[in-house]
């Protein structure tokens, strides 16, 4: 299923990085946080341009003499990563935030991004500003979320992630009440939903919210990093969902999808199927199809809840993935759409061949695919001269640098952890 490849080599360059900074984390031309930034480097959010082509990063020639390859991908995944960090870290607001005023979950996943970095780490001055922006924002019951807890989910799970990335530098407690406030938040026999309820075992938004896999997957990245135990019921209760997202029709007992076998996943089973993959037939019936982001998503999920890489659904999931192979866009999406949400697919693509031990993907017609190498080479050519991404098919955020930077670096980080 795999061919081995050892990180050695990528691991190595990362310990290379450790020497690119000085020793107290900063960059040697990035201001201090609340400074004004260096020409070039933004010291706030900058808007995306009106460019339809994100420009390539500025590098030097020796980097950009020969494509990414196994032999170099370290050191570029170093670069680009070097770059990203030196961004996020001056573009960090007055108020020790990034884009606080949609609430935490931004910062949460800039936090998280640079306390992973070698040189940067849990300790640095910026880090320790982001995380106490972030837990600003944690409520009596746990939850850390802004006001009106639209995200509630999303931001709380995101903000789990980020202690644990803080690990022992995390304020006592804090993750401890954030995954009870998740965990809470798990449609299950507490809310009166049994096992054949199409709602059971997923999560929404927040409290009494229509569960969706989105919201799923991120809260069990939440509770995965935050080292809930495998043997935890809310694990079990997240496959009952996770499931009924696939299309499957040998282990899924859902309606919409009787006679299906593409293994690939949608958005929600609720209400009868939801896709944001959808599409309209000559007779106006709708077709759910699969998607990218979603497929890695339950793929990732399953590995999460247990389940090994022999079972029928991870097997699907993977054929899946491999009809379907790209990273030039979230692959199955309309085309009018296949840009959209692309780094959160960038992002989700990472963590799941990560979790489920994928070095290469051989895909449906023979071809190998060493996902890492195309992940880098793809990424340098994405960013910015000023170190940012941005998704210029501006949905789900994507028009925010900080946030769309973040996910690129978490990205790079899942490939080389």
């Amino acid at each position: 299923m795999t061919l081995a490849r050892p990180l050695c080599a990528m691991l190595a360059a990362v310990g290379a990085y450790a020497v690119a900074l000085p020793a107290d984390g900063r960059q040697q031309d990035a201001a201090p946080p609340g400074t004004n930034a260096p020409a070039g480097v933004p010291a706030q959010e900058e808007k995306p341009t009106a460019t339809t082509q994100p420009q390539a990063a500025t590098t030097d020639a020796t980097t950009r003499r020969e494509p990414v390859s196994r032999e170099n991908v370290a050191a570029r995944a170093v670069a680009i990563r070097e770059r990203a960090a030196r961004f996020l870290l001056a573009a960090q607001s007055t108020d020790g935030g990034w884009s606080a005023e949609h609430g935490p979950g931004v910062t949460s996943l800039v936090v998280r991004a640079l306390a992973q970095e070698p040189r940067i780490g849990a300790r640095h001055e910026a880090v320790r500003r982001g995380a106490a922006v972030v837990l600003r924002s944690q409520r009596e019951d746990g939850g850390i979320h802004g006001d009106g807890g639209l995200h509630a989910n999303y931001e709380t799970s995101v903000a789990l992630s980020m202690l644990a990335a803080l690990g022992a530098d995390a304020p006592a407690g804090a993750a401890e009440r954030a995954r009870k406030f998740l965990l809470n938040n798990q449609w299950d026999e507490s809310e009166q939903r049994q096992e054949s309820d199409e709602w059971y075992g997923g999560a929404g938004y927040g409290s009494g919210k229509r569960p969706d896999l989105s919201n799923l997957q991120i809260m069990l990245d939440a509770l995965h990093d935050s080292g809930l135990p495998k043997d935890d019921p809310a694990y079990r209760k997240a496959l009952v969902f996770i499931s009924r997202c696939q299309m499957l029709e040998e282990s899924n007992d859902q309606a919409f999808a009787k006679g299906t076998t593409d293994g690939g996943f949608i958005y929600s089973p609720a209400n009868g199927g939801e896709s944001k993959a959808v599409e309209q037939t000559a007779d106006g019936r709708t077709v759910l199809r699969s998607y990218g982001s979603m497929t890695y998503a339950g793929f990732k999920s399953m590995i999460y809840c247990g389940l090994s890489r022999d079972d029928p659904r991870v097997r699907a999931a993977l054929g899946w993935i491999r009809r379907h192979w790209t990273l030039d866009h979230n692959p199955n999406m309309p085309e009018r759409q296949s840009h959209e949400g692309l780094y959160y697919y960038y992002h989700t693509f990472a963590r799941a061949l990560a979790a489920g031990g994928e070095d290469v993907i051989e895909d449906h017609v023979g071809r190998k695919h060493d996902w890492r190498v195309e992940l880098v080479a793809k990424l340098e050519s994405l960013q910015r001269p000023d170190g940012s991404f941005v998704n210029e098919r501006d949905r789900w955020m994507e028009g925010l640098p900080s946030l769309v930077t973040a996910y690129a670096l978490l990205a790079l980080q899942a490939a080389a952890p």
